[in-house]
């Protein structure tokens, strides 16, 4: 598949906006698209199409729903960024009342996890996707386990699940950029508590028994993150909240400016950055 750079108006230093709505539209324009190759990949595996009954948890802005939809899914997403689930509703309800076809194919987009998410007719889903890949921190699985186990009661048995990961960090060149996070935030001292960590080769699995589902399958899809410049890059890095603690911790403008020193091995000498990278995705059974 051919991968485009992100395209933004260049600056000739690195931003510094700091409301969510802002960061949640770096996220839309510039991240979330990274890791279409990972959508793709699942759905033409699963061969999501009309029949399709998928629940998205941590839907974020939308596009992994666009895609499904584009493909005949009935789609609904659940998430507790309201800036996000705001940038999704006016990808996909775009109607001046959030009129995108009949009522009962329309997709749904709501606020909270997956007890706001009971399907509207009573027809249990048969797709229920966690995007949000883990493996940045030694932690971030562990609200994923609850999620899923809650999810899993509004899909039909046998239903697929499918969780994602990054990849082995010799795989994933923006593991060491991720490490910029864990110094500043000191989570490089304290690797039980959170920080980059090397990726398990069952964890995908480990997570699946815990949520009490059955793993029939996995895969691995290259994501490279490509941006335009260096600011595209720190304001898309920034956006993905895996820097929020070194933010807290010094000032975002610190973070900034060590983000963008990181990123200099991966600029190109017309000055877009690259960075190849894999992720993992396993797909369980109810």
């Amino acid at each position: 598949m051919t991968r485009t750079l992100v395209r933004h108006h260049r600056r000739t230093e690195t931003s510094t906006r700091t409301a969510p709505g802002d960061r949640a539209r770096d996220w839309a324009e510039i991240q979330e698209r990274m890791l279409a190759p990972l959508y793709e990949a699942v759905y033409a595996r699963l061969e999501v199409g009309s029949g399709t009954r998928l629940l998205s948890l941590g839907c974020g802005s939308g596009l992994a729903l666009l895609i499904a939809a584009a493909r005949g899914a009935r789609v609904t997403g659940v998430d507790t960024d309201l800036e996000r689930l705001a940038l999704a509703r006016t990808r996909l309800l775009p109607g001046p009342d959030g009129d995108a076809g009949p009522p009962a194919g329309r997709p749904r987009l709501l606020e909270g996890g997956p007890s706001a998410a009971l399907p509207p007719d009573g027809t249990p889903y048969d797709l229920i996707t966690a995007f949000t890949p883990i493996g940045c921190s030694s932690d971030d699985g562990e609200g994923l386990v609850a999620e899923v186990r809650a999810a899993v009661p509004l899909a039909a048995r046998g239903s697929a699940v499918v969780l994602t990961g990054w990849g082995p960090p010799e795989r994933c060149a923006t593991a060491s950029v991720l490490r910029v996070a864990d110094r500043l935030s000191g989570l490089d001292r304290a690797p039980r508590t959170g920080g980059w960590r090397t990726a398990g080769r069952d964890d995908l699995e480990e997570l699946a028994f815990r949520a009490g589902l059955h793993p029939d399958g996995s895969g691995r899809v290259a994501c490279p993150f490509g941006y335009a410049d260096t600011d595209s890059a720190v304001r898309g890095l920034l956006s993905t909240r895996l820097f929020d603690a070194a933010v807290r911790t010094t000032d975002r403008a610190q973070v900034e400016k060590e983000l963008a020193q990181a990123l200099d091995p991966h600029r190109r000498p017309d000055g877009t950055v690259w960075m190849p990278n894999v992720f993992r995705y396993l797909v369980c059974a109810t």
